[in-house]
């Protein structure tokens, strides 16, 4: 009976470690995977959070583009305009040739423009020789040509060297130029500065 006794209390003792062995174990797996069933929660609330941020900034991006689009073809509308003025149209058309002809300082150069402005571009390009003689010391025959299309908003295009150089001073071409140059300054203007931005300059 003694044995027995020993025997069955040995017994509960093992089974008493095992039986908490497992507990412990199970204990573990189950806060083990709670644990990853919250961190798999955490980065879904992050990506969705990051894709609702994303599909904002890109929405507001959209928004600022059809903006600046707007005031741009505001702004290509207003040119049409411009050439209708003669008493502003011709003295501008004037100094896009001047500055042509400082560019290029060739002997000969060729002007071409829109059938409509062919007058006014010949009275322009008199002038326009009298005020780079003026700054230059220097003469220039200047052949006065048709080419640029209906579309076109006016100005002229400079050819030298025989047609291997081309300046193309055309109001469309300007107001590119313009566009790309003021871009950033527009934007500063309309939206503020870039927050996300670390360098200015």
């Amino acid at each position: 009976m003694e044995k027995a006794r020993e025997i069955q209390v040995k017994a509960d003792e093992e089974f008493a470690i095992e039986k908490s062995k497992i507990v412990r174990q199970e204990a573990i797996s189950i806060e083990a995977a709670h644990d990853k069933k919250i961190k798999q929660a955490q980065v879904a609330n992050k990506i969705s959070e990051s894709n609702a941020t994303n599909k904002s900034r890109l929405s507001i991006l959209q928004a600022r583009e059809t903006h600046l689009q707007d005031l741009f073809e505001g702004a290509r509308s207003q040119l049409a305009s411009l050439s209708k003025d003669s008493s502003k149209y011709q003295p501008l058309v004037t100094q896009l040739i001047v500055q042509g002809l400082l560019t290029l300082l060739e002997d000969k150069v060729s002007v071409t423009g829109r059938s409509a402005d062919q007058d006014l571009i010949k009275k322009s390009a008199d002038e326009a020789k009298k005020q780079y003689k003026e700054k230059s010391g220097r003469d220039v025959e200047i052949e006065v040509r048709e080419g640029l299309g209906k579309d076109s908003n006016g100005g002229v295009v400079l050819h030298g060297l025989r047609g291997r150089i081309k300046i193309d001073n055309t109001l469309d071409e300007r107001l590119r130029l313009l566009e790309e140059m003021m871009l950033p300054e527009i934007r500063l203007n309309l939206f503020g500065a870039n927050p996300n931005r670390k360098f200015t300059h």
